[in-house]
């Protein structure tokens, strides 16, 4: 009966990731703290991480970083990042978020002041051959039966939906995925 409960579990999951990508729903928007949004995701992911032993540590501006977004589907892209950095991880390891006002706007941008949630961790990297299918629905670098391979393509629609952009960067070690946002306040260096 578990099995079962089980998969009706993760087949209701993946109907559920199938509609976002396919038709978003309108999103609820209004002022949001990044800062707020990030604490939020580490709290309810704090467990998983404290059993993997993986430490999680943030790093965010010293002033509140406000976009106009939907705090709910914006707390999902996040989760499902970090979720992702955490299953690289399997066991130990580091997770870094951090949260600050762009130093500078990304390429093709109209001017705009950007925000920034940067998820960094310590764990494997992702091959250049992985990195240009990583947002791809069904695309999984994992072996087979981890995840449904929607997460990061859940996360790019809801970050692109939002007029936000979602890149992967290789740092030495491990890998970094940052989301930016359009900032709706006062931005701070």
């Amino acid at each position: 009966m578990t099995v079962i409960n089980t998969q009706a579990f993760r087949a209701h999951e993946l109907i559920a990731d199938l509609m976002l990508f396919a038709r978003p729903p309108a999103l609820s928007i209004a002022a949001v703290d990044l800062v707020s949004l990030a604490d939020q995701v580490m709290a309810e992911l704090a467990a998983d991480a404290a059993a993997q032993k993986t430490q999680f540590i943030r790093h965010n501006s010293a002033f509140p970083v406000i976009v106009s977004a939907d705090f709910g589907h914006l707390a999902v892209a996040l989760r499902a990042v970090c979720v992702n950095s955490l299953e690289a991880l399997r066991l130990g390891g580091r997770i870094e978020i951090s949260v600050h006002a762009a130093a500078a706007a990304p390429p093709d941008s109209d001017g705009r002041s950007w925000a920034e949630i940067v998820v960094a961790d310590t764990g494997p990297g992702i091959s250049l051959e992985i990195r240009r299918h990583l947002f791809d629905p069904y695309f999984s670098g994992r072996e087979a039966g981890r995840g449904l391979g929607l997460g990061l393509t859940k996360s790019w629609r809801i970050v692109t939906e939002h007029g936000g952009r979602i890149d992967v960067d290789q740092p030495a070690q491990g890998a970094a995925v940052r989301i930016r946002l359009p900032v709706s306040g006062p931005a701070h260096p």
